[in-house]
């Protein structure tokens, strides 16, 4: 089943969210409450994101997996050195309307 992992990434100085994308082939899905754990993730705010929802096509053999949104809320690392961290680990930013297609 395809993946795709989608988690809203925003700064409290910045205006602008962005929606991430991580897209992978698995033989499982993760369920609401489960932790997910990706390279991408700046070990500085979090080891792993909590899923907060799932929604399967089963027709299209792929699920959309909600991770709860990061808000950095500390300056330690600017949101786009964040968005930087997560581009060079395989994620990719979308629209809203991408994840909702």
């Amino acid at each position: 089943m395809k993946i795709n992992l989608v988690i809203f990434v925003s700064s409290i100085t910045s205006q602008q969210g962005h929606v991430m994308m991580k897209t992978f082939e698995s033989h499982f899905r993760p369920v609401k409450g489960d932790i997910i754990d990706d390279p991408g993730f700046h070990p500085d705010f979090h080891n792993g994101y909590e899923v907060v929802n799932v929604t399967v096509n089963y027709a299209a053999n792929e699920c959309i997996v909600s991770l709860k949104p990061l808000v950095l809320d500390k300056e330690e690392i600017t949101l786009e050195t964040y968005l930087e961290h997560l581009k060079a680990n395989g994620w990719r930013e979308v629209t809203k309307d991408e994840v909702k297609s």
